[in-house]
């Protein structure tokens, strides 16, 4: 952590623990959108000094709420400001990232909190601008804020890149299913069962050869060097000899002109969203190559580079985090029951699932991976195993405990700047 982000941070906790009922702070709670901001003025002890303020999201409407917060400082006595935000998308970020050029102390109020407390502030349940900028500043007051990170440059360009890439898998998984359920269903449906993994030649066969009748209408040799390009063996002309004697006896649907444009489209959007995935995932590795624990990372077994840079990517700097169990609840695997009654014995913990999903999901991946394929880890998940093998679902909560164990052991390398040791699985 940079000395400037660790004074950030020591500010933070000194606010954290000493506004709740003191005088000497102005809490400005702010609701974000993305053209006007609604900012609400208090003190800890419950007083409104300003009920509203609207703002313009550019510089002049910023300054005006500087403007406005010294003004009220002056007039009600107060030596210190401080500023509270609702994370909304990326509308927050602008403002958040001039304050803090501005030296401002800026804190963070979750959204869940946030919905929580809006029934407590009046007993309703309605949702408004004016209304939410009070409440974040009545959190602000409770001391119910975070801390506002701010990543580096490299942080910061690693994290957009995964949020695309996120995107772009996304809409390629949107585009393959377009393919399959709303062309290959309809003209070739015996193909759709005989899809395979051979993505390739599938999109080949969708672009030129769409129609069944057009593949019976050729000869064998024809269709394979249509839609190929090399000789990946014997396993490759089993499955294509399987669609083209589907083909003779399909039961699809005529193919048009408009079917034939389709086809064309969706294959060349495919196409197109695949390069831009593979360019996408290069900028990662190359940006993931200046952190100096992402080498590190990938000695671990079943962490690749997209679950190394995630990892990189979600726990930033692992300086900021004080123990574990902070870290297990970043990725939202920390354990929670409804305990109450007469049920509160036999309730059955399960992970919240709060924190960061992609986190999770690659994480588990991992797990899945090195309790196939590494010997240490798969030593591991048989002794967690062991006693409970005929539990159902067992396997699966396992796994999950071995993705925390490697959380945490990615987390301690790059902390202490140290070298994967198999070792680590006996702690």
């Amino acid at each position: 952590m940079s000395k400037a982000e660790a004074n950030r941070y020591t500010a933070f906790c000194q606010f954290r623990t000493s506004v709740r009922g003191s005088r000497d702070y102005l809490l400005v709670g702010i609701d974000v959108a993305k053209e006007r901001h609604h900012a609400f003025f208090g003190t800890a002890t419950g007083k409104t000094l300003l009920k509203r303020l609207i703002f313009d999201n550019n510089r002049t409407g910023f300054e005006q709420l500087i403007e406005r917060a010294e003004q009220l400082m002056v007039a009600h006595s107060c030596r210190k400001v401080a500023f509270g935000l609702e994370p909304t998308g990326n509308y927050h970020k602008p403002l958040a990232n001039w304050l803090l050029e501005q030296d401002q102390l800026l804190v963070l109020v979750s959204n869940k909190a946030i919905a929580d407390n809006r029934e407590s502030l009046d007993g309703r349940w309605d949702k408004n601008d004016t209304k939410d900028s009070a409440n974040v500043a009545d959190l602000m007051a409770q001391g119910k804020c975070q801390f506002f990170e701010q990543p580096s440059a490299e942080l910061t360009a690693l994290r957009c890149l995964l949020s695309l890439r996120k995107r772009l898998k996304r809409d390629e998984h949107s585009a393959r299913m377009q393919i399959r359920n709303g062309l290959l269903v309809r003209h070739f449906p015996e193909m759709d069962r005989l899809w395979g993994s051979c993505l390739k030649e599938n999109l080949a066969i969708v672009r030129s050869c769409l129609d069944p009748r057009t593949i019976s209408a050729m000869s064998f040799d024809d269709f394979l060097r249509r839609v190929t390009d090399r000789d990946r063996g014997l396993r490759q002309v089993k499955r294509l000899q399987r669609i083209y004697e589907a083909a003779a006896v399909s039961v699809g649907c005529p193919v048009d002109a408009a079917a034939r444009f389709e086809a064309r489209q969706l294959v060349d959007r495919l196409n197109g969203l695949r390069e831009r995935i593979e360019d996408t995932e290069e900028r990662i590795a190359h940006i993931c190559r200046d952190f100096p624990s992402y080498r590190r990372l990938l000695t671990i077994p079943g962490f690749g580079p997209y679950i190394a840079s995630q990892v990189i990517a979600r726990i930033g700097d692992p300086h900021r985090f004080a123990g574990r169990k902070q870290l297990i609840r970043l990725a939202g695997y920390d354990l929670n029951a409804k305990r109450s009654g007469k049920s509160s014995d036999t309730a059955v913990p399960v992970i919240s699932k709060r924190g960061n999903g992609d986190l999770r999901y690659a994480l588990y991946q991992a797990a899945l991976i090195a309790t196939y394929h590494d010997k240490g880890f798969r030593a591991l998940f048989t002794r967690y195993l062991q006693g409970r093998e005929r539990e159902r679902g067992i396997k699966t909560k396992m796994r999950v405990k071995v993705a925390v164990k490697m959380l945490v052991i990615a987390w301690c390398m790059m902390r202490d700047d140290t070298d994967y040791d198999p070792a680590l699985l006996q702690v």
